[in-house]
């Protein structure tokens, strides 16, 4: 005889003694082991009484997502890591400071929900506990000085000893002091529009092993096609694919995208674009991820080339891509 749910669930009882066992909160919101409530309450992902309502809980799902991908990556360098000696660097007030052997950056961090959780569940949980563990050091940089100075406060209140947080743009970051030489890996999570580009740059001038990369909206290349429209149309069947705007701008979006890829791989990376999560929890959901391998390909160069001539996209292509046009 088939049993009902209400029977099932009875029975399932039953089982565990006559009444089902509670989920502890962690269950219950879907959180990682090892996370700290005190960290995602400061982050205000869940408020004091520890409830989340559905806009943390699709910000909290992107971020584990994106932690999960950059964590496979993390561990590919561990082992060859641990054995590099530490050098030093210039910090922020000049100092000379030991390096950490495994540094990472995230760029455009905004309120450093990322970096946090990745410092929270990967440095302080899991590396940490171990002796002769993995030293590795989290860096944020923003341009808003406001979000930097409530990120530093932050973990300085958590212990987060280190994390270190720079007030810059990308162009600061790559020249300035305050960072080492080398950066393992970058990430970028729903960098706007030339926000991505500038964390590639980032990662190429600081010889990234690893880049993990959300690009979200993506303006420039919709606006070079949009205003070279009449003359595109006149030119190439082709320009029927952004003839219209919405079409523009999606178009925009796809070729900056490919173009991004192709740029990666004409600088010795292979490539993995995937979605970071389901179309539910976000419509900016593509993923790029960036291995170092030291393979350059001539062929993706060429590529790139064609392309940019082909859609008459020079003016922004030759800045973005500078490696490749000059």
């Amino acid at each position: 005889m088939l049993k009902t749910k209400t029977q099932k669930q009875s029975a399932k009882a039953s089982a565990g003694g006559g009444r089902a066992m509670p989920k502890s909160l962690e269950e219950e919101l879907g959180l990682r082991p090892g996370q700290s409530l005190e960290l995602l309450k400061e982050l205000h992902i869940l408020t004091r009484e520890g409830r989340m309502n559905q806009d943390s809980r699709r910000k909290l799902k992107q971020v584990y997502h994106l932690t999960q991908f950059i964590e496979a990556g993390i561990n590919e360098l561990v082992e060859r890591k641990k054995n590099q000696p530490s050098v030093t660097v210039d910090t922020n007030d000049n100092k000379p400071a030991e390096s950490p052997v495994l540094t990472i950056a995230d760029h455009g961090a905004g309120k450093s929900y990322l970096g946090f959780i990745l410092y929270d569940l990967l440095i302080k949980n899991k590396w940490d506990q171990i002796e002769g563990s993995l030293q590795a050091h989290v860096y944020g940089i923003e341009t808003r000085a406001d979000l930097v100075g409530a990120s530093q406060t932050l973990a300085g209140k958590l212990g987060f000893e280190r994390m270190t947080f720079l007030n810059m743009s990308v162009d600061q970051a790559i020249h300035q002091g305050g960072l080492p030489s080398q950066i393992d890996i970058v990430t970028a999570l729903h960098a706007c529009d030339s926000a991505t580009d500038d964390a590639i740059a980032f990662g190429l001038e600081k010889s990234a092993h690893f880049m993990a990369l959300v690009p979200c909206c993506q303006a420039e290349m919709a606006g070079v096609l949009r205003g070279a429209k009449a003359v595109s149309l006149s030119r190439t069947p082709l320009a029927e694919l952004w003839r219209h705007p919405l079409h523009t701008r999606e178009f925009g979006s796809q070729i900056t995208n490919v173009l991004r890829c192709l740029y990666l791989e004409s600088q010795g990376y292979s490539l993995t674009v995937t979605e970071l999560v389901g179309w539910e929890h976000s419509m900016k959901n593509e993923i790029i991820l960036a291995r170092y391998t030291g393979q350059k390909k001539k062929s993706s160069a060429e590529r790139l080339k064609a392309l940019v001539a082909e859609f008459g996209l020079e003016s922004a292509a030759h800045k973005r891509f500078a490696k490749v046009f000059h």
